[in-house]
């Protein structure tokens, strides 16, 4: 996994993307390999590493101990999400007694210990646990009061659900960027089952792009890129400028589809602003 995790990152490399993001396990399981993956892109490459970090199953000052140790290994960038249940996806999140109890009062602390430029989450169909669109974007809000200066939306198939919700933001008065995160579809089951955990709605015409190719990961992978270089290029028609792309280690596809849509490493004429590296 490590060695797929290092291709992927060379790969996309020549892109130059603003930041890689690296995440980080539930409860710090992945802090020492995280630590070593950021602390390799620091040294062997020119890439920003932006290290996600979670409130889940730690204190306050554990979590505190891991944003000290990350900035004495040179990060300067967090991507700060609440997280989720231990329990697995959609399960009820109880916070740690002595820890953040949301991203929120994560990004305060991140915030108190050092000037981060943080990064958090949005949700162009609400985040499952919001009981509504106010009550989510409240929370975005609070969030940004608080020290975040960008947003990374939960992966979404519907541009007019990532336009209206960018409407929303802005006459909340929220005015950071909100990047858009893009998926390619790598296994159609897969992010049709994660989707329905996590609140993304699965259109009916991605399905039926899909149908039938579960045994063909061949055409499958030429699909995906298709697909997602087409919703790419609607929202630049939007507007839209730069993009989040989730790689899941597989960096042919987002390759694929930075190459469809015109760029060419080392020089483009376009951006992508930012990879998951894992």
């Amino acid at each position: 996994m490590e060695s797929q995790l290092w291709e992927s990152i060379m790969r996309l490399a020549p892109f130059s993307p603003d930041f890689v993001s690296v995440t980080y396990g539930a409860g710090g399981s992945t802090r020492k390999p995280t630590l070593a993956t950021i602390e390799r892109i620091l040294s062997e490459t020119d890439l920003t590493p932006a290290a996600h970090l979670t409130c889940v199953n730690a204190s306050r000052e554990e979590v505190d101990a891991v944003a000290r140790e990350f900035w004495q290994a040179g990060v300067r960038h967090f991507i700060a999400l609440r997280g989720d249940s231990p329990d697995g996806v959609g399960s009820t999140y109880r916070s740690h007694a002595d820890g953040y109890v949301n991203a929120s009062e994560l990004v305060a602390g991140l915030k108190a210990f050092a000037d981060f430029e943080i990064t958090v989450s949005a949700y162009p169909e609400k985040h499952p646990e919001s009981p509504d669109f106010m009550t989510d974007i409240d929370m975005l809000k609070r969030k940004v009061d608080n020290g975040a200066t960008r947003a990374i939306t939960q992966f979404f198939f519907d541009n007019d659900s990532y336009e209206r919700y960018v409407e929303r933001v802005r006459r909340a008065g929220i005015y950071i960027p909100i990047v858009p995160g893009i998926l390619p579809v790598h296994n159609f089951a897969q992010v049709a089952k994660f989707a329905g955990l996590c609140g993304a709605s699965i259109p009916d015409w991605l399905a039926t792009r899909f149908e039938g190719l579960e045994k063909d990961p061949q055409t499958r992978s030429l699909v995906a890129a298709a697909v997602a270089a087409d919703q790419v290029m609607d929202l630049v028609e939007r507007g839209v400028q730069d993009f989040h792309f989730y790689t899941m280690n597989r960096a042919h596809l987002v390759y694929a589809i930075c190459h469809l849509l015109g760029l060419r490493a080392p020089m483009g004429n376009g951006s992508v602003t930012s990879i998951a590296a894992a």
